[in-house]
């Protein structure tokens, strides 16, 4: 029986360490460039807007067959129950029809009729030209509006990136310190036994366990956000992600004004603001194109069968000419409704290069402060690094105790931590600054 019991009891662990190695294995490893990659690979709002330019560049082919001759087929039967006659009076024709009237039905009871007419615009040339340069701006915008998003999913997949390392050494850092608290409770439980402390210290540092455990709850749950995130954002199929520690490097940077005319000329939005005004001046020369009344020729051809009066076989051409008078005068609120949209977009331009020349002089800053903030953190790692390399040498040597070694573990922990969550934040406003000046 005992050794039946130690068999399950042995193949249970086999099994949960089965379990526990493959699990492992399914989480593969990943780097920042290859999320990043696969993030613009199948994100749904970049397979959105690329659906979205295919849509505006069929809308263009679609008003350029506008511009050329449009044919009309048409067709019809009718079935006469009542013939109309014609009635000759006597004498009317001479000779032909002496001392008696003359009557003859008009008409066929089977009538049909088929044609083509074909129409060619003339004077709405200049008007689709212009709809066509619209539809073409469309295509511009959403092309921009895909270059933004795209911008926005790699500084999204890389802000997550630095958020989940961040969470995780802020985890190593208090795990360390749970491990100290720890181990002053152990050395307090000891006291406690000789005599030689009392019960508030361990209550205290219990509480202090606590707090530790909660922390450490918290930022697990933090990274198992960020993790789920990331792999929304990024389209990978499987339940968790193991990034690639990275050791941020200090770039050297232009000058402000070097960015700032980048951005000028290479910012998303700016661009988008540019084309909507070029959108709003072609509405107003549309508008006002408009006002030409609608002249082309015209020509077909028609066969009618049942109608002995007309001819069977009737070609024509001709010109065509329409012109609604209302529409002058609406089209002249129309051209003001367009001006009005022309200056908002003018305004939009304004208050869009002012709002990216301060984010960018905001991101230039940040990445200032991140960088000195650097110095004083990488000063303050290697100093405990020193300081841990003394208390082993104590500690070795019986000259110290093990809190004591704990406790500069922990402090290396957090100095570690702090270092590179400074490195991160320099890393995050790099980003912000490429994103605003479209340098990605």
């Amino acid at each position: 029986m005992k050794s039946t019991i130690k068999i399950l009891l042995l193949l249970t662990v086999c099994l949960t360490c089965y379990s526990n190695l493959s699990q492992a294995q399914d989480v593969q490893q990943y780097s920042l460039e290859q999320l990043t990659d696969s993030a613009l690979r199948h994100n749904h709002t970049l397979v959105i807007e690329e659906w979205r330019i295919k849509e505006k560049q069929a809308k263009i082919k679609e008003d350029e067959i506008k511009r050329g001759p449009s044919a009309t087929l048409t067709g019809n039967y009718l079935h006469s129950f009542n013939l109309g006659e014609i009635t000759i009076p006597a004498n009317t024709l001479g000779p032909s029809n002496p001392g008696t009237d003359r009557s003859f039905t008009v008409g066929n009871r089977n009538n049909s009729t088929i044609g083509m007419v074909v129409y060619q615009p003339i004077t709405q040339q200049p008007k689709i030209k212009t709809g066509l340069e619209v539809d073409k701006t469309d295509v511009k915008l959403t092309e921009k509006e895909k270059f933004k998003a795209s911008l926005q999913i790699k500084q999204a997949t890389e802000q997550l990136y630095y958020l989940t390392l961040i969470a995780q050494k802020r985890l190593e850092e208090a795990e360390a310190q749970l491990e100290l608290d720890k181990s002053k409770l152990n050395d307090v439980e000891n006291a406690l036994l000789a005599g030689k402390t009392i019960t508030t210290d361990k209550v205290g540092l219990q509480a202090n366990i606590a707090d530790q455990e909660q922390n450490i709850l918290k930022l697990n749950i933090q990274v198992q956000d960020y993790i789920g995130d990331l792999i929304t954002v990024t389209g990978i199929n499987a339940t968790s992600l193991k990034l690639q520690e990275i050791e941020p490097t200090i770039q050297s940077l232009n000058s402000l004004d070097d960015y700032q005319n980048a951005a000028k000329s290479s910012n998303a939005d700016l661009q988008i603001a540019e084309l909507n005004k070029s959108k709003a001046v072609l509405g107003i020369k549309a508008s006002r194109q408009s006002n030409l009344p609608e002249f082309g020729f015209i020509g077909g051809y028609a066969h009618q069968y049942g109608n002995a009066i007309s001819p069977a076989n009737n070609p024509f051409v001709g010109v065509n000419l329409k012109w609604n008078l209302q529409d002058f005068f609406s089209n002249k609120q129309i051209t003001r409704q367009r001006q009005f949209q022309l200056k908002q977009a003018e305004e939009n331009i304004v208050n869009t290069k002012q709002q990216v020349s301060n984010d960018v002089e905001k991101a230039y800053r940040k990445i200032n402060e991140a960088k000195a903030l650097i110095a004083v953190t990488q000063k303050a790692f290697t100093y405990r690094k020193e300081e841990l390399k003394i208390q082993e040498d104590k500690q070795a040597a019986g000259l110290n105790m093990k809190t004591d070694l704990l406790l500069t573990k922990s402090l290396l922990a957090k100095s570690e931590a702090d270092m590179y969550s400074s490195q991160l934040s320099y890393l995050m406003a790099i980003s912000d600054l490429k994103v605003l000046t479209g340098q990605y």
